[in-house]
């Protein structure tokens, strides 16, 4: 399966634990020298009762399971996290343009200093580094790094 076969979609509430599965394989994959903050419990709870139903939610739905996830508040994108098999087969830029198009005046995003791969995927589809953090204003107290995407004009 490629990821054009893939449908991007909106959230709805039943599908908050199968995007917190994709959420915690993701982190782990990606971030392993990164604490994670929060157990599967509060992950799981967290995606329940605040990403789900209060942020413009998307997920990659295989028909048989879900592959991805992106989470935007306004003009943040919080949350772009895909399930390990599915890094680098295109999903990743798919869900970019759809950030783009639903923001269209600009997009904002905090990454860890250490994903050095997501910093790359960032930088690729236009954000820059604008700020640099200690991480003491994260839940898991990592150095991070705040990023912005303007359109071009």
């Amino acid at each position: 399966m490629s990821s054009n076969d893939v449908v991007l979609r909106r959230a709805s509430d039943s599908d908050a634990r199968a995007a917190a599965d994709v959420w915690l394989r993701s982190f782990a994959a990606a971030l392993p020298t990164v604490r994670c903050a929060h157990d599967e419990a509060e992950v799981h709870d967290w995606f329940a009762r605040v990403l789900v139903p209060r942020y413009e939610t998307w997920v990659a739905d295989t028909g048989s399971s879900m592959v991805g996830l992106l989470v935007l508040d306004g003009k943040e994108l919080k949350q772009l996290y895909l399930d390990p098999a599915w890094r680098g087969r295109g999903l990743g830029d798919r869900f970019m343009s759809l950030a783009e198009q639903r923001k269209p005046d600009g997009l904002t995003l905090w990454t860890f200093q250490v994903n050095a791969a997501a910093r790359r995927f960032y930088e690729r589809h236009g954000f820059v580094e604008v700020e640099r953090s200690d991480g003491l204003r994260n839940d898991e107290r990592e150095p991070d790094v705040r990023c912005v995407w303007q359109p071009q004009t």
